[in-house]
């Protein structure tokens, strides 16, 4: 009962994902094919706002609502990085779905993307069991 405010938060999220036609594979397809800047739009808003909270939270020392300190470890540069990007990108392409609207599209009736869920978790679960032997 006390993960419900995620539930509730998670729904509003995915309505504000459908309003903003985020989902919308004609807006992806549109994104990638250098027609619209709408998608742009919205993902270089969403880059902005977390370049301006991690500063804000760094130089701030925010903390958590528990009253703990929020750590964000350095990252180093990893060629998997760009391979692993790319790949996303181009399932994104393929499919017209980021893995963050699969569940809002799921959600709109569009069931037909429930492979591309289910995909998306096999991919996931694959990556978990070769994690450890990439370089």
């Amino acid at each position: 009962m006390k993960n419900i405010k995620f539930l509730i938060l998670g729904a509003l999220f995915g309505i504000v994902l459908v309003k903003a036609e985020v989902i919308s594979w004609f807006r992806i397809q549109e994104m990638f094919r250098l027609q619209a800047f709408h998608m742009y739009g919205i993902i270089g808003s969403a880059i902005l706002v977390g370049m301006i909270s991690i500063q804000i939270i760094k130089r701030f020392n925010i903390k958590t609502i528990d009253g703990e300190e929020i750590v964000i470890p350095k990252k180093e540069f990893r060629w998997g990085n760009i391979y692993g990007g790319l790949i996303f990108g181009l399932g994104w392409a393929i499919t017209g779905a980021c893995p963050g609207p699969l569940y809002a599209l799921l959600g709109s009736g569009f069931y037909v993307i429930s492979i591309t869920l289910l995909s998306a978790i096999a991919g996931t679960w694959f990556f978990g069991l070769i994690k450890n032997k990439l370089p």
